[in-house]
């Protein structure tokens, strides 16, 4: 890295060179790693990491995760879990209870799996090539080929959000990223832009610049030593490079919780169909496809003898509260009632207000509990 007094004089130099240049394959990864070597400074728990379970676990939590957000949850995850056989061993509540608030549940579920399989299957030792690492559940190939660069140095190109907007505007690529056309063609750029000899080095530094200098909004052109050969700069396509084809429809959904409590003891179950927050723990639910009133929804729930008419005190309602998913909209309310006799539900388990922080739930249940029952 350069003295902090040289640093303004080596960029100037450093982007003037870059800027004399129209941009070709070759070009690119050149200058790529350059800045790399003397600008990036972008710093992670993971960044160089080799072990291959290390990586793995970080791959899978900044699915869809900030680093911001993802960073802390890997740091507790490598504490309490250090190898992935302590992962393996683990029971379901505690792993799901440390990936508690991170969403996609899904991950979390594919985790377990994965972590039980090479730690029986496999002795515990992480596959080390492509193609036995994209077996795995839960791994793509952007997960597996980052797997196989970063921990065995393999020439696999990894291809993330970072990577697809880096390439679309530099070379002007209008074909949509997530088509399967458009995935296909950055994935054959990516490997052709691959440095070989050092693909690690170059796979991590083609996402850092997208983090920190290419990024989404308000990107540090300026900064950046591909301005004058960027189709998208010179263009004044910035904003509109990478081209996505697909508009997600977003469906809403309302969830009416009854939170029922009996002698000190409140009932929770576990959600176990296919559904968003699958293996999370609730309180009993009313789905509705539209609003409803609470009268209505206690109704209900004395119709299908959840609760006995007179048998029951409404303690409270909580305001509406809402929960933006990706393709899904959460609208709802708990319904806080004391009981005078215990209920008779299918699958509910009673647990006391201390017990009930054992449980994983999601954040849309969280953000009640945190403000009545913690």
């Amino acid at each position: 890295m350069p003295k902090s007094g040289d640093c303004q004089q080596d960029r100037q130099i450093f982007l003037k060179n870059m800027q004399q240049v129209q941009i070709t394959k070759r070009k690119f990864t050149q200058y790529l790693l350059q800045w790399n070597r003397e600008f990036n400074t972008r710093l992670m728990p993971w960044k160089g990491e080799k072990d291959p379970y290390k990586i793995w676990l970080s791959e899978i939590i900044l699915q869809q995760t900030r680093v911001s957000q993802g960073r802390q949850y890997y740091e507790k995850f490598i504490k309490i879990f250090p190898d992935i056989d302590r992962l393996a061993k683990a029971s379901e509540e505690k792993v799901y209870k440390l990936w508690e608030g991170l969403g996609y549940y899904t991950r979390c579920n594919n985790l377990i799996k994965t972590a039980r399989f090479i730690s029986k299957e496999k002795k515990g030792k992480f596959p080390d090539s492509f193609e036995e690492i994209l077996k795995l559940k839960g791994i793509g190939s952007y997960t597996a080929s980052a797997i196989a660069s970063f921990a065995y140095n393999l020439p696999n190109a990894v291809v993330d959000a970072n990577v697809y907007r880096v390439l679309a505007r530099v070379f002007g690529i209008q074909k949509p990223v997530d088509s399967t056309e458009g995935k296909m063609f950055f994935s054959a750029l990516a490997a052709e832009l691959l440095d070989k000899n050092q693909p690690a080095v170059y796979n991590q530094a083609l996402m850092d610049f997208g983090a920190v200098v290419c990024k989404p909004v308000a990107p540090l052109c300026n900064q950046c030593g591909f301005k004058n050969s960027c189709r998208a700069y010179v263009t004044d396509k910035i904003n509109k490079l990478p081209v996505k084809g697909k508009k997600l429809n977003i469906k809403t959904r309302w969830f009416y919780y009854l939170v029922t409590e009996y002698n000190q003891k409140l009932f929770i179950r576990q959600r176990t169909t296919k559904d968003i927050w699958k293996n999370l723990y609730e309180f009993f639910l009313l789905e509705s496809g539209e609003n409803a009133t609470i009268d209505g929804i206690l109704k209900i729930a004395e119709k299908r003898k959840l609760i006995q008419k007179n048998f029951y005190h409404v303690d409270s309602v909580s305001p509406l509260l809402t929960q933006q998913l990706t393709h899904q909209k959460i609208k709802g309310q708990f319904i806080k009632l004391s009981l005078s006799r215990e209920p008779v539900i299918p699958g509910m388990i009673a647990v006391s207000q201390k017990q009930i922080n054992r449980y994983a739930f999601p954040k849309f249940i969280n953000s009640y509990l945190e403000k009545h029952y913690r």
